[in-house]
């Protein structure tokens, strides 16, 4: 079981360290507000108060076997900044880092965390594509500026070939794959179910129900019909 602490207990802390506990993680959570600990400890294998800058204390609750540290402290990035040191001292495999602003992201890597994230900004994100682009259904943020989408199909690809509506060559995109509207049977019923197409060819078809996995550049999907 993967062992992963906690560090900081705000609304993000807070909330990851319940999911983790949810996923089966073993879950140590750490704050020095008392009241913080009490509202948790119910919820996680441990939770304890202690200075988070304190590498005595850390190490007394065995901070340094765990498999990954998430240093979660949103409102002191003095003490963020040490807990990181400190893990990244212990010998922690995995420091994640949240960073409330671009400069202490870069910080945040230069002392040698693995990952930085940043939460408000990635919600923001998250919930501006959403609500610009009602026809993606899903994303995955990959490299800086890639990204890859589960798209609805427009209704100027229905009823056209890939080959015709040139997805790479027109779009500057790649076709990843094809979700479709397929019946199979479920415990002797038959319903209707999304199926990947097999790897897509030139003369495929596009349907009115289908559903596009493409990836590319920020950019060149923000330039993909919208209906």
């Amino acid at each position: 079981m993967v062992k992963i602490a906690v560090i900081g207990l705000g609304r993000f802390g807070m909330s990851l360290a319940r999911n983790l506990q949810k996923n089966g993680a073993q879950v140590i959570a750490i704050d020095r507000n008392i009241n913080l600990v009490n509202e948790i400890k119910d919820d996680i294998d441990f939770a304890v108060r202690l200075d988070t800058t304190d590498e005595t204390a850390l190490r007394s609750q065995e901070i340094d076997k765990v498999d990954c540290c998430v240093v979660a402290i949103g409102e002191n990035f003095e003490s963020a900044l040490l807990a990181t040191v400190i893990a990244k001292r212990m010998g922690v495999p995995k420091i994640i880092c949240r960073a409330q602003s671009k400069f202490h992201a870069e910080i945040f890597q230069q002392i040698g965390a693995d990952d930085v994230i940043q939460p408000e900004i990635q919600a923001g994100q998250h919930l501006a594509r959403n609500l610009a682009n009602p026809h993606v259904e899903d994303f995955i943020a990959l490299a800086d500026g890639y990204t890859l989408i589960e798209l609805s199909a427009p209704k100027v690809f229905h009823d056209k070939t890939l080959e015709s509506i040139g997805m790479r060559t027109k779009f500057g995109v790649n076709l990843v794959a094809i979700k479709r509207l397929t019946k199979v049977e479920r415990d002797g019923e038959e319903v209707e179910e999304r199926v990947v197409v097999s790897v897509p060819q030139a003369n495929d078809q596009i349907r009115s129900d289908d559903m596009l996995v493409l990836v590319g550049s920020d950019d060149a999907l923000a330039k993909l019909p919208k209906e």
